[in-house]
């Protein structure tokens, strides 16, 4: 996974530092005669990485957070992410293999534990082989197929990988390879290439992945080895040979320019991870996590197909000087996963300025008066450590330039605040801890347990309160790490309503270590609220749900394999402010009836359906070009349709084509902040109810 800009380095990432697939070799089929031996020259272990091995086992039996052995257990877990690693999509080794190279299942242990990991290399060479075979018939053969593919003969492709299997015949392979490159022309053919364009694309596909399998050295083998290992005890520890540590600490600092996304390889793709919040891409397109990137072009010249490239080729694609444009084409993950559309991005540098709190004021009207609400977007947990080190009292941080924000908002007389925390992926967590703090008084924020189990409790101490009025959170499935920690606290303290979606779930804390050759990444703590619950895994369940466009299922903690458990420890001691589980129960419904009369909400929820009805359909996509094409169509009408319906109850402009639907046109963005703000007066007005109530109530007694 690369970083496509900078980032503050007290950034916490909470997706997998996954090289996984660093290799990047899925890829697409066809049915061809039998391949020759390809001239592959075997790979063996670096000799100076046999004491790395040792290293390594040594450090993640005293290092990770559940001081793991690593025996036949974790071997035989390791053996299954080494082949999925090398061979993602069941596209090379047959059923045959498989068993074959079964016999080193309880091996991988053994092979770091004595320093000899000739096991990976045996498992790895076998594996180029198949690779090598293959993709030279297919470069060979690709003009004489795709001449001779049907586009009308009704037949689909399974593109459900829970249900891909390895193939156990070489024609039952064949048939798949055939049916997989069909897919691809028959998106070449669509997108309005030329038959002589779609053979000279998919040939220098497969010449790029063929050098991708001849650029491959010992070093690159032995961290997809290393990290089969590490995969099976959490998605956050990893190890990084020196080549990438060096990537890894350059993505880290704030040196890039590019475009603001985090990418990493899928399989044959390039796939958006995330995005820099602030950064270009956040704020210039609607690029969105899990899309994938087929194509780059720079400004003024043609379009680069990078469907099979190394992903530290496409990153030199991608960056570039600041104001320079780069031109991306690429499959959204909301659709059909078939049909691209292309975008434009203008290369900046993301500044501290880019990414710090901002404010605004939400206007509601009720019962003929105008009530104000104020909104603190915060991006991310940042502070400006350069200007701290110089002695700069005017430092910049996102606790104080909140607290600078939130006494303007004061001024303008809001009755409440909304503390939007969506997108938010973590940060500092001294920011977290002092951020909290403007709410409560003194106290505990979150509680870090060690892997000896010491608990360290963190929190703020000033006992100055910035803010003690009506109080939300917006979080949603990208809020992560320093969010949850802030909401979590803000949650069990019933100090602030949490609205949206569900949290990310990342509540470990890693540390970077240096070893003899590279780098380990390995978690070594757990964040825990000051309730005991952990934020792990589960996140922070909000205590009232919007809906989201975000698949919980593909996003998340919990998404990822083998995260560490959700689990409790002992509470500390803080104070309750609200029981906000008393006032839920009376604000649900007087917000499920305005959502349900409200366009944006309407609208994704919509949205939402169609989505989930698609992901099941496009589990088998078809390879007839009417159907297809009926099915883009039918796409593309319905979401006009829903725009349009969305745009006349709200009394905008209706737009003739789906192109026309801009990024900013978003139904889920102003509106689900709008409802918070509905919501927190609802909440103040049941509260001065029961509070004249008890006045009443009082008085009859005396």
């Amino acid at each position: 996974m690369i970083l496509l800009n900078n980032v503050n380095t007290d950034q916490e990432n909470p997706y997998r530092m996954n090289y996984k697939h660093l290799l990047f070799c899925l890829f697409t089929g066809l049915t061809f005669a039998s391949t020759q031996a390809a001239a592959y020259t075997e790979l063996q272990p670096p000799h100076e990485y046999d004491t790395v091995s040792k290293e390594l086992v040594s450090m993640l039996e005293s290092e990770h957070y559940d001081k793991p052995t690593i025996d036949d257990r974790i071997s035989e877990e390791a053996f299954n992410y080494y082949l999925d690693s090398l061979d993602p999509s069941k596209s090379f080794l047959l059923q045959s293999d498989v068993d074959k190279l079964t016999k080193y299942k309880d091996s991988f242990d053994d092979a770091l534990r004595n320093g000899d990991t000739q096991v990976a290399y045996t498992i790895y060479n076998l594996y180029a082989k198949r690779i090598e075979d293959r993709l030279n018939q297919v470069e060979k053969d690709i003009p004489k197929i795709v001449k001779g593919f049907d586009y009308t003969k009704q037949e689909s492709l399974n593109n459900d990988p829970d249900k891909l299997k390895w193939a156990t015949t070489e024609s039952e392979l064949n048939e798949y390879w055939r049916k997989r490159l069909k897919n691809r022309a028959l998106i070449l053919k669509m997108n309005g290439d030329s038959e002589e364009k779609i053979i000279d694309t998919l040939e220098r596909r497969y010449k790029n992945q063929l050098r991708q399998v001849d650029q491959t050295n010992a070093v690159d083998v032995y961290q997809i080895f290393a990290n089969a290992i590490t995969a099976t005890l959490d998605p956050h520890t990893s190890y990084f040979a020196p080549r990438a540590s060096e990537t890894f600490n350059i993505n880290m600092s704030l040196s890039l320019e590019g475009i603001g996304a985090v990418l990493q390889a899928d399989d044959d793709y390039t796939k958006i991870v995330r995005l820099v919040p602030g950064g270009p891409a956040a704020t210039q397109t609607d690029l969105a996590p899990n899309d994938k990137i087929i194509a780059v072009g720079q400004e003024g010249k043609p379009m680069v197909d990078i469907v099979g490239m190394r992903l530290d080729d496409v990153v030199e694609m991608i960056r570039g000087e600041r104001d320079t444009k780069v031109n991306l084409e690429i499959i959204p993950s909301k659709g059909d996963g078939q049909t691209s559309k292309k975008i434009t991005i203008v290369r900046k540098k993301v500044k501290l300025e880019d990414q710090s709190a901002k404010k605004d004021i939400i206007h509601i009207k009720r019962n003929g008066e105008d009530y104000k609400v104020g909104l603190i977007h915060l991006p991310t947990f940042y502070s400006d450590f350069a200007a701290i080190q110089r002695g700069d009292k005017n430092y910049k941080s996102s606790t104080r330039d909140t607290k600078k924000l939130i006494e303007e908002l004061r001024k303008e007389n809001v009755v409440a605040l909304i503390l939007d925390l969506r997108n938010n992926g973590g940060g500092s967590l001294q920011e977290a801890n002092s951020l909290a703090g403007l709410f409560i008084p003194s106290g505990p924020v979150v509680q870090i347990r060690d892997q000896k189990g010491r608990v360290t409790p963190l929190g703020d101490s000033d006992g100055d309160i910035t803010y003690s009025g009506p109080l939300a959170v917006l979080t949603n499935r990208m809020s992560a790490s320093a969010s949850e920690i802030v909401a979590g606290a803000l949650q069990d303290y019933g100090r602030a309503l949490i609205l949206g979606g569900q949290t990310f779930g990342k509540g470990t804390v890693q540390v970077l270590q240096d070893m003899d050759k590279g780098q380990l990444k390995v978690t070594q703590a757990k964040f825990y609220r000051v309730s005991g619950e952990s934020t792990q895994h589960k996140g922070v369940i909000p205590d009232m749900a919007f809906p989201s466009l975000i698949d919980d299922k593909l996003v998340g903690e919990s998404a990822l394999d083998n995260p560490l458990p959700w689990d409790k420890i002992h509470e500390t001691r803080y104070p309750v402010y609200w029981n906000m589980d008393a006032y839920v129960p009376l604000l649900e419904p007087r917000h499920e009836a305005r959502i349900k009369k409200d366009p944006n909400f309407i609208a994704v929820v919509d949205q939402i359906n169609d989505y989930k009805a698609q992901a099941e359909k496009y589990k088998t996509i078809s390879l007839n070009e009417k159907a297809r094409e009926a099915q883009t169509e039918a796409n593309k009408k319905r979401e006009l349709e829903r725009e349009n319906t969305r745009r006349k109850a709200l009394g905008l402009e209706l737009v003739k084509s789906v192109e026309d639907i801009k990024p900013s046109d978003k139904a889920d963005d102003d509106a689900y902040a709008h409802e918070a703000a509905e919501i927190l007066l609802d909440f103040i007005a049941i509260n001065q109810k029961a509070e004249e109530a008890a006045k009443h109530q009082q008085a009859s007694h005396n």
